[in-house]
């Protein structure tokens, strides 16, 4: 009414109710609404790069139809958190909810399919209503493509910037942090060449983890034992055998190495010579490990040789060999016997009368059990170093094993000659009592029931248990 009591021809407008939930938008836009509908049962959120799993229905806010829904299919969904392989609102959404957690979360269409929509079921500048339920993550996991045994798993924590990442052999500069089992057990900042962090004890874990990085990025890795300390723990730390550890790991900064094709085949004969080195102070200090990735890195530097003058060819072979043969070395230390056999015969290619090669796989052959290839290296190394005492005493070694093993041949051999006897026996025993047999063994009844058998089986000798047959003879037949 209006002052004069007259009917105000005015009427106030209602605004219309604003829909339910929490705006989670980074610019906080009101493009996603969260509305929890069971609390979740854990502390902690999904990070980017998790692999989530989710239960969802989806529908359309404007007529509330079903367009999507994983429980119809009974399966989970999964994706990786953070990576645009789903709608923004979801790797918004998803990163703010807790293990068994429920919500709502309403999404407007610059935040799901846009303009465009996801014909046919989801018109264009579609408003989308999904309730979601988080199952479980799990990181990501960054062993080799070959292996994937999930015993380096990444959770990023804050993404690094865009760009490249290390690779092998890049001087990083990183800042970590050491648990296990709740207790810090390191904490610093290192620079080191990738490859190389084990002389640091830093596992290897965080050198595979490291060339996936980006700068500025920190994550946290769960290392499993592999990629820890391993079987033998690290004393410094006070970590024992076997322990899974968690590190937070933080790129610096990083100066990427110079790959081998931006190398004339001079420079690669330069840097041979000081990776060499190097890998033979690792040698010497019983670090055999970070020892071959030095020495593989030198093979795999001296592989061509095109374009070099001869003075250079020789200095690139001379490099390529030693690579080699350190390989073959550091692999026997290290009880890897197949390998250390292929590095050593990879040097005999190059040079059929290299001694420490045919010494180096011999030793190889010895610990594969293939004794008679042992000794062949192992004579011919004489033959070539009548003075080579090394040789001569792993040659009396190897010839030894031989007489032992040709020992435990024959009397396996003889064991089952006396099976063989035992079971003939068994079996003329049995025909005895049949009454195919009379009592003198190797004879035939006189008479075989006619029209059973029409062979004459006078002819048919078996052998006499008196026969003597020695085991010796039987082994010399085969």
């Amino acid at each position: 009414m209006a002052e004069d009591g007259t009917e105000s021809s005015h009427v106030t407008s209602i605004a219309p109710e604003d829909p339910p939930g929490v705006d989670i938008t980074p610019d906080k836009d009101g493009g996603i609404l969260k509305t929890i509908i069971k609390e979740g049962t854990a502390d902690e959120s999904p990070y980017i790069g998790n692999q989530v799993f989710v239960h969802y229905v989806g529908t359309l806010e404007s007529d509330g139809s079903k367009f999507d829904s994983s429980r119809d299919r009974e399966e989970p969904f999964d994706f990786q958190l953070g990576q645009g392989q789903v709608i923004k609102a979801w790797d918004i959404g998803l990163a703010t909810m807790k293990k068994g957690e429920i919500c709502q979360l309403r999404c407007r269409a610059d935040y799901a399919y846009g303009k465009v929509g996801s014909p046919p079921k989801i018109p264009p500048n579609a408003t989308l209503l999904f309730e979601i339920e988080l199952l479980w993550w799990q990181g990501e996991d960054l062993t080799d493509p070959d292996r994937k045994d999930r015993g380096i798993v990444r959770s990023i924590v804050t993404p690094g910037d865009n760009g490249a990442s290390p690779n092998q052999y890049a001087f990083v500069k990183t800042k970590i942090v050491g648990e296990h089992e709740g207790r810090i057990f390191d904490e610093r900042t290192v620079e080191f060449n990738l490859a190389e962090g084990g002389a640091l004890d830093i596992p290897v874990g965080i050198d595979t983890a490291l060339k996936k990085f980006k700068k500025n990025e920190t994550s946290i890795l769960e290392l499993a034992p592999l990629y820890g300390f391993g079987e033998a723990g690290c004393d410094k730390f006070k970590i024992p055998p076997d322990a899974h550890l968690k590190y937070t790991v933080t790129l610096l900064d990083f100066e990427k190495a110079k790959e081998d094709w931006e190398m004339s085949q001079e420079e690669k004969i330069d840097q041979a010579k000081i990776i060499k080195d190097k890998g033979t102070e690792y040698f010497k200090a019983g670090n055999y490990h970070l020892a071959c990735l030095q020495y593989e890195r030198v093979a795999s530097l001296m592989s061509y040789d095109s374009g070099l003058s001869e003075e250079k060819k020789k200095e690139n072979n001379a490099l390529k060999l030693a690579g080699e043969l350190n390989l073959a070395a550091a692999k026997l230390k290290l009880r890897r016997f197949a390998q250390a056999k292929e590095h050593a015969s990879n040097a005999l290619e190059q040079d059929p009368d290299n001694l420490k090669a045919l010494y180096r796989r011999g030793q190889a052959f010895m610990e594969l059990g293939e004794l008679e290839e042992a000794a062949a290296d192992l004579e011919k190394c004489v033959r070539l170093d009548p003075s080579n005492a090394a040789a001569k005493k792993l040659l009396v070694c190897v010839h030894k094993k031989i007489k032992e093993h040709k020992i435990k041949e024959k009397q396996i051999y003889a064991g089952m000659f006396d099976k063989f006897v035992k079971s003939d026996a068994n079996r003329a025993a049995e025909a005895r009592k049949a009454g195919v047999l009379k009592d003198g063994v190797g004879e035939w009844q006189d008479k075989v029931e006619t029209g059973k058998n029409d062979e004459d089986l006078s002819e048919v000798k078996l052998i006499s248990s008196d026969d003597q047959i020695k085991g010796d003879e039987f082994m010399n037949s085969t």
